[in-house]
């Protein structure tokens, strides 16, 4: 029975940053969201009312902005690479992040068989167009996702392995039994199965096939 690899995207795939601080360096908003960033840190906002606060902020925000951010980002080394070598050996592989889907979902392009993430109104965004957050993800609910996930590719937990770097990360290390941290930090050093400092995710994988 194949593996389902489940990858976090900020700090993991991503080095040192995150989709909002990429999108807040294309709009000039870069104070505003590490004020943003320090309130989640910090448990003065939770998830929902981080995305409230971003969804105002990113208004003006247009496709080409979102390109640019992506394209930008400090990406791993060698993610495509992982992904293929994942899809040749008949496993599969997912981006679960708490990031806004309309900046996850182009992981798709690089090999990613599925992408969960926040659920943000299609562009152009508008002053009129508000924000559900019954979709924004909440860190356990990446395990509801990975159960999701799980149904989709007929595996179960035990055939799960998770790669991720922070606290938004530690229900789904503690629920599967194999976990790699990447520049992982304190929250997930004492739950993962192995640990990777680096920028090459290939290296990370190589912990996990040996």
């Amino acid at each position: 029975m194949g593996r389902l690899h489940i990858f976090d995207m900020d700090g993991t795939l991503m080095h040192g940053s995150s989709a909002s601080m990429e999108l807040a360096r294309e709009l000039g908003l870069v104070a505003e969201f590490r004020e943003l960033e320090h309130a989640l840190g910090s448990g003065l906002l939770d998830p929902p009312g981080y995305a409230e606060r971003a969804y105002e902020l990113w208004r003006a925000l247009t496709p080409a902005q979102v390109a640019a951010a992506f394209d930008g980002a400090p990406w791993l080394a060698g993610i495509r690479e992982v992904w293929a070598d994942i899809a040749a050996r008949g496993e599969h592989c997912a981006v679960v992040s708490l990031s806004p889907d309309f900046f996850v979902r182009r992981l798709l392009e690089w090999g990613a068989h599925e992408v969960r993430a926040s659920v943000f109104p299609e562009f152009p965004f508008g002053p009129a167009v508000g924000l559900d957050v019954a979709g924004i993800l909440l860190p356990e609910t990446k395990v509801t996702a990975a159960d999701e996930l799980c149904a989709r590719y007929g595996v179960s937990r035990r055939e799960c392995v998770a790669y991720g770097d922070s606290l938004s990360d530690t229900a789904l290390f503690a629920a599967v039994p194999v976990s790699v941290a990447v520049n992982g930090d304190h929250h997930v050093s004492g739950l993962a199965s192995h640990a990777y400092t680096g920028r090459d995710l290939r290296e990370a994988y190589a912990l996990v096939m040996g």
